[in-house]
């Protein structure tokens, strides 16, 4: 009989880490092993179903994330920058592979991450559903294919509780189209405009973030020019999509060597 791969998740309580562990218990293809909170949280040393509202499932929430990533093949961790860049080194040390949904990291971070994958199999993508990975690919191609005559906006819209904006999502999405034009984003990066601020800069990609309500996550990319305009769109409706995704990467990375990887990895595109 084949054993299946045990996931785990950290920062358990919150809503994504919560999405995650229905998904992973839901799967016939993976077993929950563990899962993590902070020092001091309420849920740690506590049936893990109990806190969750439902009956007893005999998963302890543990505040000592090495442990958890010992007994596990594979962590899904959509928590903060600062903790992710430690899980990632964690990660190496344990043979476990990493799958990170974490927004809002910097230059510092990426870094850290990259470093941690000469010994860690790190899979990291800013939106992990299948949907915003092919418009990835879509805006890349389309920014190739036009000049700069057609200026490039990305509008992202999330929930009131979002901390980090841009999105990892619209950065992604900014980065490929970055990548299409054959420049570097941080060259033509327009995230703020505020008073007077002058005509728009040739050549620049220019971020807008929207937040309110319940959105769960919607972003255009838009390639304007004179007499036209060419919109590339997704709109997520349930969190799901992006648990689904990062569990088919946990699963995707089991036997992979150490590096970095990205969704179209996973999806083999």
């Amino acid at each position: 009989m084949t054993t299946l791969p045990m996931i785990a998740i950290v920062g358990a309580s919150g809503r994504m880490g919560q999405m995650l562990i229905q998904a992973v218990l839901a799967s016939d293809k993976a077993k929950l092993s563990g899962v993590t909170e902070r020092p001091g949280h309420e849920w740690v040393g506590r049936d893990l179903g109990v806190c969750m509202g439902g009956a007893e499932n005999g998963v302890i929430v543990s505040d000592d994330p090495e442990a958890v990533f010992s007994a596990a093949n594979a962590v899904i961790d959509f928590t903060s920058p600062a903790a992710t860049v430690a899980h990632a080194k964690l990660a190496g040390e344990t043979d476990t592979v990493h799958v990170i949904g974490t927004t809002g990291m910097d230059d510092t971070h990426l870094a850290a991450l990259k470093e941690a994958s000469a010994n860690a199999t790190i899979i990291r993508a800013g939106n992990m559903s299948l949907g915003v990975n092919l418009l990835t690919l879509l805006t890349k191609k389309v920014a190739a294919a036009l000049d700069e005559d057609f200026d490039i906006e990305i509008v992202e819209g999330h929930h009131r509780y979002k901390v980090d904006a841009p999105s990892g999502t619209a950065l992604m999405l900014g980065e490929a189209a970055a990548e299409g034009r054959g420049v570097d984003l941080a060259d033509v990066s327009d995230r703020g405009r505020d008073g007077i601020t002058g005509e728009r800069k040739r050549g620049d990609i220019g971020f807008h973030a929207i937040r309110g309500g319940d959105v769960v996550g919607e972003h255009d990319v838009i390639f304007a020019a004179d007499g036209e305009r060419i919109v590339l769109r997704h709109l997520a409706t349930d969190r799901q999509i992006f648990a689904r995704g990062a569990l088919r990467a946990a699963l995707w990375g089991q036997g992979k060597a150490a590096g970095e990887y990205d969704m179209l990895d996973v999806l083999g595109l």
